[in-house]
């Protein structure tokens, strides 16, 4: 059975807009159970599972993350990066994963989000938006309407290899807090963060939520470690 569309309870409110709350939590690149685990114990509202890209870290088998989706409690978003942009491709790549969120990592055309919502009306949209200049705020405005949420990553989907997403990059915090405010839906900053920045890009962006993939990591694997203490930093007791 599909789990209840992501939409309706996890994008259901907005923390982010009072200071004394921390921003929701995504931990990307999720590469087991026991990782997934990992992640929610130490407080993850979201995991993010990477099929098939043109480049970077944390892609694994459609069947490992079939596995994992059906592990996870279904009170957590599982986001699905998916760089298919084909309505047809994407849907059927849902439906045989199982996630309960659809990270479109590359950018699609506006049909394409009227045939999501038909085709899963139980699946929420999050549309990756890559900063690089103030090009990136006419685009957050042209899809917002037709997401549950941004996200801003570091890519650069104009090289000849896309760059999607992983980069382990920051870009222009002050570009990302204008997207924010002039967007009316949740809004993610990803993109280098790591337990020595995100407190300051916290305070810089006041997101909705914010999203880790290579911060958190050692060797390629989750580690416990920078997990816990990237948690410390923005957990409502630490002052933001």
């Amino acid at each position: 059975m599909m789990k209840q569309r992501s939409g309706d309870t996890f994008f259901s409110a907005h923390p982010a807009r009072d200071r004394i709350s921390a921003p929701r939590v995504k931990v990307c690149c999720i590469a087991s159970v026991n990782e997934a685990r990992m992640a929610i114990d130490a407080g993850a509202s979201a995991i993010g599972l990477v099929s098939e890209m043109p480049s970077g870290p944390g892609v694994i088998p459609e069947s490992r993350i079939r596995e994992v989706v059906a592990a996870v409690p279904p009170s957590v978003a599982t986001f699905l990066l998916t760089s298919e942009t084909s309505a047809e491709r994407i849907i059927e790549q849902q439906r045989r994963l199982g996630a309960n969120t659809l990270q479109l990592v590359d950018e699609v055309e506006p049909s394409v989000y009227s045939d999501l919502r038909e085709a899963l009306p139980e699946v929420a949209l999050v549309q990756v938006i890559h900063v690089r200049d103030d090009a990136s705020l006419g685009q957050a405005a042209r899809v917002a309407p037709f997401v549950d949420a941004i996200l801003l990553d570091s890519g650069n989907p104009s090289l000849a290899v896309k760059e999607l997403g992983g980069t382990g990059r920051t870009h222009d915090w002050a570009i990302s807090r204008r997207l924010r405010e002039s967007v009316g839906v949740p809004v993610f900053l990803a993109g280098g963060l790591n337990a020595g920045n995100v407190r300051d890009a916290v305070t810089a962006v006041q997101p909705f939520g914010v999203d880790v993939c290579s911060g958190l990591r050692t060797g390629g694997k989750l580690d416990s470690v920078k997990l816990a203490a990237f948690f410390a930093q923005i957990r409502p007791s630490s002052t933001l």
